[in-house]
């Protein structure tokens, strides 16, 4: 007799919508706490500086509790996703995540080309001599439109401040 363990396929559905509901309602205390600080008041001149975002934060509250509570009461034991496919899609979600928060110290140009090059090396597969073109081309091309054409400046690092930007 083998004593082989079994890798659970996945979470299940009720324990995601459970964290999902979780990280709804801290959202909301979130924005409630900052704009009870900033006043939810009516002033003599209009509302203060948190009077709408408080109440959207008390209707995304509502919507987090009566969430929490449905997935709490629900029988559901079914797999959300199997770990392969959260794997697949933490692939993309990671260097995202990365992209994002590098990008106030590079700049967008710098950042969308490596994460351009990341995606199309590591994900794709592709050979430089397409990478490269492509990578350097999209930026390049962003910033002839927006910041050229359209006069929209966009976040920009330090490769940008070289060529006087």
């Amino acid at each position: 007799m083998s004593s082989t363990t079994q890798r659970a396929p996945g979470p299940n559905h009720r324990a995601v919508e459970l964290g999902v509901a979780a990280v709804t309602i801290a959202f909301a205390l979130l924005v409630i706490g900052g704009s009870y600080r900033v006043g939810i008041k009516w002033d003599a001149d209009g509302p203060g500086a948190g009077f709408f975002p408080f109440y959207v934060g008390v209707l995304i509250l509502g919507a987090g509790i009566f969430n929490f509570v449905q997935a709490w009461t629900a029988a559901d034991g079914a797999i959300f996703a199997e770990w392969g496919q959260l794997r697949q899609v933490s692939l993309v979600v990671v260097p995202t995540a990365i992209y994002v928060a590098v990008l106030p110290f590079t700049g967008i140009y710098l950042a969308s080309a490596l994460l351009i090059a990341f995606f199309m090396k590591w994900l794709g597969r592709y050979g430089w001599a397409l990478v490269a073109p492509v990578a350097v081309g999209v930026p390049v091309i962003t910033f002839l439109i927006f910041e050229k054409w359209f006069l929209v400046p966009l976040p920009k690092g330090p490769i940008e401040s070289l060529f006087g930007y």
